[in-house]
């Protein structure tokens, strides 16, 4: 296959998510990933194919994004190492995989691995070819090169088992917001799909606020009661009660809106439910902590940064940890 055999496979592929006749297929897929995942609802599911269906597989996208790739006569074996916490977390790994000719040899995660599997019948049902470029594997032995994405402790797993071959190893990264008061209440409101989308288990969800000293939640909890319904998932709502007992036990100051718990942290990486904030005292200020957290932040939310609400729908080069996946795999 050529490169631009594969940009119209792919575009193909977002045609067929973007359709409104596919509806159906993709409910039943979601109907299948909630079987495997509790936190995997169809809403989120159909949220994380939308995504991927708009802001990843356009054609006029994908034309320009393939731009630096090039042809290369010896396709490697990449080891894929696929994390689970949100839908399809590894897309955007494979499609890189995929479009430089490469062979992705994915070892799925046994938390996602229907959405997947899925995803890459359908790619083979639109274009037979492509088979000899997917190998779904338990084991990554024989691979040239890997990407692997998980936590601080499994990173540490992965250095010592792909350390001496070509890699990129994720590991834990959460994003943070910035006000300053003046956010207008449509701000807030969309901050609350920054938070709560996919339950804030994505690395892009916000799980801290920085804000100037003496900011008021008042109008940022009024902006967000849209969200209340998120206490009807059980799963969501056990991580809010069992955080709330702590916060009540410990005498820990915070705020409670019913769904919701904010209290101050130093800390990056909140709980499930909980959103961790900071006082700066002005810009400078501000800056100078952006800058201690820089190799442990994903996204950054806020006026002058990613728009509210827009955490969760990058476009097609914005690449997690900020490394390019085209150009190691194009420098292979």
């Amino acid at each position: 296959m050529t490169l631009e055999d594969r940009i119209i496979l792919f575009s193909k592929l977002g045609e067929f998510l973007n359709a409104e006749g596919s509806k159906d297929d993709l409910k039943h897929w979601a109907a299948q990933c909630k079987g495997e995942n509790g936190w995997f609802t169809e809403d989120n599911v159909l949220l994380a194919l939308k995504n991927i269906g708009q802001q990843f597989l356009k054609k006029e996208d994908l034309i320009a994004f393939s731009k630096t790739i090039k042809e290369n006569p010896n396709p490697k074996k990449i080891g894929v190492v696929a994390a689970g916490n949100i839908p399809l977390v590894g897309f955007h790994d494979l499609l890189c995989i995929l479009l430089t000719g490469n062979i992705a040899m994915v070892k799925l995660s046994s938390s996602d691995s229907v959405l997947m599997r899925k995803i890459i019948a359908k790619l083979i049902d639109i274009e037979p070819e492509i088979t000899s470029q997917i190998i779904i594997a338990d084991r990554l032995n024989d691979a040239d090169a890997f990407i692997a994405t998980g936590s601080d402790n499994s990173s540490r797993y992965f250095e010592y088992y792909f350390g001496k071959k070509p890699n990129i190893i994720r590991k834990n990264r959460s994003s943070v917001a910035v006000l300053t008061g003046t956010e207008s209440r449509e701000d807030l409101r969309n901050l609350g799909y920054d938070i709560f989308q996919f339950f804030g288990l994505g690395c892009r969800n916000v799980s801290k606020f920085f804000v100037p000293k003496g900011y008021k939640f008042d109008t940022f909890f009024e902006s967000i009661e849209y969200w209340n319904t998120i206490q009807i998932h059980h799963k969501y709502n056990n991580n809010y009660d069992y955080n709330k007992s702590i916060y009540l036990v410990n005498r820990n100051h915070h705020y409670d809106n019913g769904f919701l718990l904010v209290t101050q942290s130093e800390n990056l990486v909140s709980p499930i439910s909980v959103i961790f904030y900071e006082e700066y005292e002005d810009e400078k200020a501000l800056e100078e902590k952006l800058d201690a957290h820089q190799g442990k932040i994903q996204c950054i939310v806020g006026k002058n940064f990613t728009p509210f609400g827009g955490s969760q729908s990058p476009v097609l080069d914005e690449f997690a940890d900020n490394v390019n996946t085209l150009d190691f795999l194009n420098n292979l």
